[in-house]
């Protein structure tokens, strides 16, 4: 709509990028932070609240009263916010949007499941739950590889060109970056913010890539890929200001949950949001907090299976933390800054990869 504005009004303003992204940040943090009380009180009111795996630290167990789903109140916000602020012929921007839609529809089942039946582990069973976000990741993956014809190169740090060329592999490597980041933020979502913080960081960073990528000038000085994607770095905007407008509410104690519906949306994004910037290798740096959690997570199953014993005292590692009785907040906020510089190494390396 404010495109639609700036070229019906000739309101030059309206057509930054910058200025639009600015926009629906305010935008998506308004309406989270009016909605989402709203959304708390009805789930309090109606039990929709977070079952607590009987495995879980026994901490957790307090934590049973908490709403859960707050995930579809952030990104509902999310949509709205970029439908009025970004252009809509813009493929790769109706993509993201696809990316949204199609996993918040995927967590909102399996997070619908598991209240319903009160039980942590009634949501989507294993297999199903792999299985449509393999569908979800395909219908992505093709769409930018068939319809939009995106640039298929991978690019590595620190070098200027790119490795090779994937060719048709292209869509079975972006639905593996996909579904592995969509998982690993669900991981990661077990402690009062802990994954919050850490996705706004990885938005912010790959807001400032992608606006670069889209910028034929600064991506010119930089030596790296220039591809129209910049109009991303708006929805990825909205999306950290409901993230803000969210963190009001889910910092320690937290008040909702973001569940499913906002863990594997966020994470299916952000591996949206590396193959457009062409990043998915920088993304091991960006999401360091979610790649060390899921490692936890293998190593620990790898671990028993193989040997019969246990790497960490609970996987994820933030749990193993609680196990060793650290306060909650200490986790969270040392895993906050773990993020922040890693990110940091990662918008280093755009000067000299």
């Amino acid at each position: 709509m404010l495109y639609w504005l700036h070229n019906f009004l000739d309101i030059n303003l309206l057509g930054y990028i910058t200025i639009r992204a600015g926009v629906s940040f305010f935008i998506a943090l308004i309406l989270t932070l009016f909605l989402l009380p709203k959304f708390i009180r009805w789930a309090q009111r109606t039990s929709r609240v977070q079952p607590i795996n009987e495995w879980a630290p026994d901490r957790h167990q307090e934590k049973a009263s908490t709403p859960t789903m707050g995930g579809i109140v952030f990104i509902g916000a999310t949509i709205l916010a970029s439908l009025l602020t970004i252009r809509l012929d813009n493929v790769y921007a109706l993509g993201g949007l696809m990316t949204i839609v199609l996993f918040a529809l995927i967590g909102f089942q399996d997070d619908f499941a598991k209240i319903k039946k009160s039980e942590n582990l009634a949501g989507l069973k294993a297999r199903t739950k792999l299985l449509l976000q393999i569908v979800a990741s395909f219908i992505v993956a093709a769409y930018l590889c068939l319809y939009a014809g995106y640039n298929t190169d991978l690019y590595v740090p620190f070098l200027k060109t790119p490795l090779f060329n994937l060719g048709m592999y292209a869509i079975p490597v972006w639905i593996l970056v996909l579904v592995a980041t969509s998982n690993a933020v669900n991981l990661t979502d077990g402690l009062d913010g802990l994954a919050t913080v850490p996705s706004l960081v990885a938005l912010g960073t790959f807001s400032i890539i992608i606006y670069i990528t889209g910028h034929a000038n600064i991506s010119a000085y930089l030596l790296m890929p220039n591809f129209p994607v910049g109009e991303v770095a708006i929805i990825a905007s909205a999306l950290m200001g409901a993230l803000v407008g969210f963190l009001w509410y889910n910092c320690h104690p937290a008040e909702v949950f973001m569940g499913d519906s906002g863990s594997l949306t966020i994470g299916a994004f952000l591996g949206y949001l590396a193959i457009i910037s062409k990043s998915e290798v920088l993304l091991v740096l960006i999401g360091s907090i979610f790649v060390i959690e899921t490692l936890s997570v293998i190593l620990q199953v790898g671990s028993y299976k193989l040997r019969k014993k246990r790497v960490f005292l609970m996987a994820p590692i933030h749990h193993h933390f609680e196990m060793k009785n650290w306060a909650e907040n200490k986790i969270i906020v040392r895993f906050w800054i773990i993020a922040i510089l890693s990110n940091l190494l990662a918008l280093i390396s755009l000067k000299i990869r």
